[in-house]
Formats: structure tokens, sequence, C-alpha cells
């Protein structure tokens, strides 16, 4: 079972028939982890009825969810209970044998010949909750174009990369706070600006998304001790879509000298579903072209990035499309930089990878970039939009596209309400 997981093999097909449709994001080669919860008990075949809207570990499916605590109620799995939690982060901390052991397990059940009662819940029927408890978040700034197209908007191309970036991944400590999950409505900030005769109070008039994708850490570091690229490697659990929603007029008032503040703690929105490692392992692939060679440290004896289409929409219209392996550093180099001062990293870190974007304008994560800071408008069904307004809707998608199947992530999806004066 492992060399089929390994290898993805496309004839692998499930009993669950929506899955093996080729263009559903959750076929039986995903299996991507997530929480819910329901209006009603478990789903048919339960050993034990969970509570009414009692939040668990589900895995998807094609249009269902896995009842993961459910299948630990009957004997079918074992994870010490930890489906049972609200969040996956006790699973996850488990560790990388369980994480293959339990895959290979759910794949047995879900293939064509396996156990078809086990408990399944139709998503139609479930909500979805954060999956996991974010213990901190860090946003990078990873990628060579999108950092220099911003570059250029406030320094020249002369001067668009800073000196240090080719040679380390350069980041800043967010908010785990403000991270939530995808459908939760996020309210434009009021903020200090810069006016003509000093700050202003006023409500977000540059409001931005940002495309990433976001890394799930799934072990544990010491205080004191790195992390090699390796060893980072092996340490992560899973991805999701990630959108660092951007205040740009605030942060530009703010954020010297020490970086972005309010203008990043409005909200930061994942999609509900954490595609594993595995599930990503055939669709590895090379990143950017590097410019000088890097330090030891961030040396990777494989690439660590993957061919990923990812883009985004406003209000149903698509914008952009890139692809996550346009990347300058990935996420196991984010991780090994992270702990190079001996920051010790706990599971539930979530790293992003900072905007993903290629080097067109219909590339671009990001409405600053797109409009090269709203000098250049772009029509949304009909109408001109320079940055986010009130009642606009963003969505971001993404999948690796296998021979007949492909790695989806499901939607991440926020809608802008207006700001509390």
């Amino acid at each position: 079972m492992k060399e089929t997981l390994e290898m993805a093999d496309t004839v692998l097909r499930s009993w669950v028939t929506t899955a093996n449709q080729p263009d559903c994001d959750f076929p039986i080669q995903n299996l991507p982890y997530g929480v819910f919860s329901t209006e009603r008990g478990a789903g048919p075949g339960a050993g034990e009825a969970a509570e009414v809207g009692a939040r668990r570990c589900g895995v998807a499916i094609g249009d269902q969810i896995v009842d993961l605590a459910a299948c630990e109620a009957r004997g079918l799995i074992d994870a010490g209970g930890t489906f049972a939690q609200p969040q996956l982060n006790d699973f996850i901390a488990l560790g990388r044998a369980k994480w293959d052991e339990i895959r290979a397990r759910l794949t047995a059940l879900l293939a064509e010949d396996g156990d078809r009662t086990l408990p399944l819940v139709p998503m139609a029927d479930a909500t979805l909750h954060l999956p996991i408890r974010v213990t901190e978040f860090t946003d990078f700034y990873a990628s060579k174009n999108h950092a220099f197209n911003v570059g250029v908007l406030f320094r020249g191309p002369e001067n668009a990369l800073p000196a240090q970036w080719t040679h380390m991944p350069i980041g800043y400590n967010g908010r785990a706070s403000s991270v939530v999950v995808s459908g939760t409505p996020i309210r434009r900030p009021m903020g200090q600006v810069k006016g003509q005769d000093g700050p202003e109070w006023v409500a977000c008039r540059r409001l931005d998304l940002e495309l990433e994708l976001g890394a799930i850490v799934g072990a544990d570091s010491a205080m004191g001790e790195r992390v090699g690229v390796d060893q980072a490697e092996q340490m992560i659990f899973g991805y999701v879509l990630l959108n660092d929603w951007s205040a740009r007029d605030i942060q530009a008032w703010e954020y010297q000298p020490l970086g972005p503040f309010q203008s990043k703690a409005l909200g930061t929105t994942i999609s509900p579903w954490i595609v594993t490692q595995a599930a990503l392992e055939p669709f590895r692939s090379e990143g950017a072209p590097r410019m000088n060679p890097l330090l030891p440290y961030l040396a990777e004896a494989r690439p660590g990035f993957y061919d990923l289409s990812i883009g985004w929409t406003m209000n149903g219209q698509p914008m952009a499309r890139t692809n996550y392996n346009v990347m300058y550093y990935s996420s196991a180099q984010q991780l090994a930089h992270h702990t190079s001062s001996g920051c010790p990293m706990r599971v539930g870190d979530l790293l992003g990878s900072g905007t993903i974007s290629g080097p067109a304008p219909d590339q671009t994560g990001a409405l600053l970039e797109m409009t090269q800071g709203g000098a250049n408008p772009v029509q949304v069904n009909g109408q001109p939009r320079t940055f986010i307004q009130d009642g606009d809707e963003i969505g971001l998608y993404g999948f690796a596209q296998g021979d007949g199947y492909r790695i989806g992530f499901g939607p991440c999806i926020g809608r802008i309400l207006p700001a509390q004066a």
C-alpha cells in the first residue's frame, strides 16, 4: 500500500463514486483532513452517535466526509482518541509514522473493495471549522516576482529587491488570533494613514488580498536548537490555501522601521481542508532559478516546491492564475530559517508562503501588483476596481493535476464587511 500511495496510482478508485470524477478536488489520492460539525449525529454506520453540533475530525472524499471520530469508536482506525477532538493538533502531534499508518488504512477502507459501511456525512450537511489550533503565525515574502513588482512601485527597478532578499527568507510574526476559516466575513479595518497635514483616522481605502500557501508545522522543536532543511521538511504535516488580507494604506504609514503591524492583523483566511505532504509528493517540483548560492544551512537535498496551479477570483470572476513553483524559498527553507536563532516551533504553527505571483499581470497574487499601486484599474463584472470594496468576495483556489485526477484544496473564501467607525 505504501508504494501505491507514493506513486499516487491513477488506477486507484473509490467506492464513493463522486471521488472518481476527474474534476473532483477530493479523490482517494488526496484524503485531506479537516474539522466539522453537523446538526445531527454521526453518519450511517457509526458505532456511537456524536453529540449534535460537536466538532470532530474528518477526511474529505468526493462530496462526503469520513467521520474519523465515529471510525475510531467502531475500532476501524486507532489514533488514540484524537479524532474526537475539536482540532487536529493532537492527531498531528502523534508524528509521521502515525500519519502514514492512518493514510494507508483510510485508503484501503475507501478503495473500491473497501468498507462500504464507513460512517460518512454529506459535505452539504456539515459546517467546516478552523482545522487546527493555530499556535503561531508567520508570514513570509518568498516570491521574487512579487517582491520585485512591489519594490519597483516604492523604490524603482534598480533597488526593487532588498540586498538580503536573495540570501534568506524574509518574514514577520503575525497574529494567530485573527486566523479564520474560509467563509468567515472580514471587516474592513480602521487605522492611521498618512494625510497632507499629518496622520488621519479613516477606514482603509486600499484593502487587498494576498494569494498564498500555508504550511502546517507538525512537530515541536526545542528552544536553542536549529532545524536543518531536511528535518524541517519532515516536520511539515500539510498545506492550506491562505489569504493574508492587507490594508495597504495603513501599512505604508506604519511599516518603517519595524514592518507590518495593524495593517496585517485584520484577518488571515485559510481553507478548511489540510492537504497532506504525502498527497502532494508526486507533484514535487523545482522552484525559481537562484540568483546566487544560498548559505549551506538553507541548502535543500531535493526540490521543496510543488507543481500546483493556484489563483484567485473576485465576485466569481477569475482574476489571476499562476503556479506555486515560481516561488524562491520553500516552506522547509522558511521553517529552517525560522529556527536559525534557536526559536522553538510548535505543532499547529502556520507559515505563510508570502504572495505567490508569476511575471505577468494576470499571474499576480495581489491587487497592489495587478493595478500597479492603483494606477491601472481592472474590470470586475464590468466595474473598475483598484482595491477591494465593501461586499466584494475574494476566493482562492489551488490544485495539482494528475493523470485523470487532481489534488485540490477546496474553497478559501472571504467577503468584506463595512468598517465600524
